[in-house]
């Protein structure tokens, strides 16, 4: 028995489910990802000594960019109108890692779950390209949901935070 899924029809077609007639209702969702690197990329991120550029303003406004447009991402995700999106990084200088924490608030028919993951990775995605001319060997790592509330499905919070 094949279990019914809400993007595949009867015919097993996938469509973008229909949510006219849910109720809005507040939506936040909280995301995370991790960049490992060599200590050298670390400290020059930090001191704000990248070529290119201050990487974590950068990386802030590019996942902000990226959250608005998850749905042109994201073939079944819904286009939503975020009211709020804030990115925020962490750094351990002894394991030499930035963590990243995206939060994404709306009023509407559907979850921002999607948005707040993305915000996270391309915020990850934008650390490397800033600072692969020094760093090939950073890693992505980590892309998660921690939190998310509203809607029918109502509250989820990660338990075994890594």
């Amino acid at each position: 028995m094949v279990e019914k899924f809400s993007h595949i029809d009867e015919s097993r077609n996938v469509h973008m489910v229909d949510v006219t007639f849910k109720q809005d209702s507040e939506r936040i969702a909280v995301a995370h990802a991790k960049v490992k690197m060599k200590k050298e990329t670390l400290q020059a991120i930090l001191q704000d000594k990248i070529a290119k550029g201050n990487v974590l303003t950068t990386a802030k406004v590019a996942a902000i960019m990226a959250a608005k447009k998850t749905s042109d991402l994201i073939p079944m995700c819904h286009n939503i109108n975020l009211t709020h999106v804030d990115v925020n990084f962490s750094f351990d200088e002894e394991q030499n890692f930035i963590e990243i924490k995206s939060t994404v608030k709306c009023v509407g028919k559907t979850g921002a779950e999607m948005e707040a993951l993305t915000a996270a990775a391309i915020a990850a995605l934008t650390i490397y390209d800033m600072c692969k001319a020094i760093d090939k060997t950073m890693e992505i790592c980590e892309i998660y949901l921690l939190e998310k509330s509203g809607g029918k499905s109502g509250e989820y919070r990660r338990e075994d935070n890594r």
